[in-house]
């Protein structure tokens, strides 16, 4: 592809992000269907400044990441209902300088789970109450899933259990909860701490599926023991994945070319596609 007078631009804002791997995900599927656009990172510490620059600058839609999912709410001229619930914005499809802010984050999480199981009907245990929790809870309540929410830290895993409406139990009681899915939303397991999982191994035959939205490494500790229990698993990467597709769907209004897009992150983390 070659960049021109007619190129439209794309992004994602956050800090850091040169780190992120939407660009290589974006840019693999926009030259794939041939699209006369680009993805960038943009390194944002002032989230005002910037929302007026993308207005100015004709940039068409930019991801969300940390830690700038809440601050630029303020600044939108529109949220989606389910993103207002959720509290937090991911993607900003902008037209005519107005902009239009959404979450796909529990769109990825849905679609990711429901490859391995009916999500309508069944009971999950949600690891975590930061950001990455509050968006999958919220998604699998609008699925019509009971939800669970366990943490270490009482008053957030509290206030998240509140405002989802749904129940609330330390963390070291986790084990002994009954339900078909289990998601860690925390960054336990993570490189460089891959020894570590969030639950005992010994717990883990009691859920059908098991979900590490942790996708460095990609086969988690949490995964493998999971794997051995005889549960269905499913990785960090596929909540990337989907929750990419959504945005890339919504601002070209084009079938993503989903493979293709799993190829780039697979790549870009070191891996090949079997």
């Amino acid at each position: 592809m070659q960049i021109n007078g007619a190129t439209e631009l794309y992004g994602i804002m956050g800090n850091p992000v040169r780190h992120s791997l939407s660009p290589a995900m974006h840019n693999a599927a926009f030259g794939a269907l041939d699209l006369n656009k680009v993805y960038v990172p943009f390194a944002v510490e002032d989230v005002a400044a910037a929302m007026t620059g993308f207005r100015a600058m004709g940039v068409k839609g930019v991801s969300v990441t940390i830690p700038h999912k809440q601050a630029v709410i303020e600044h939108l001229d529109s949220i989606d209902p389910v993103a207002k619930k959720i509290g937090a914005v991911n993607t900003l499809v902008i037209n005519h300088a107005k902009i239009h802010g959404l979450n796909t984050d529990w769109l990825g999480a849905n679609r990711a789970l429901a490859e391995q199981i009916e999500i309508k009907g069944s009971s999950v245990l949600l690891l975590g109450a930061g950001g990455s929790a509050r968006a999958i809870g919220f998604g699998l309540l609008e699925a019509g899933a009971a939800v669970t929410i366990a943490s270490r830290t009482p008053a957030t895993g509290r206030a998240l259990a509140d405002s989802l409406g749904v129940n609330w139990l330390p963390i070291a009681k986790a084990p002994g909860h009954q339900a078909d899915i289990l998601i860690n939303a925390t960054s336990v397991g993570m490189t460089p701490k891959e020894e570590q999982s969030p639950i005992a191994a010994t717990a883990l035959a009691d859920y059908k599926v098991v979900m590490d939205i942790v996708y460095a490494p990609l086969d988690t500790k949490l995964l493998q023991e999971a794997e051995l229990a005889g549960c269905r698993t499913v990785n960090g990467l596929a909540m990337l994945l989907y929750q990419g597709v959504a945005q890339f769907e919504t601002w070209t209004g084009r079938a993503a070319p989903v493979d293709l897009m799993q190829k780039s992150l697979l790549t870009s983390l070191g891996y090949t596609k079997e």
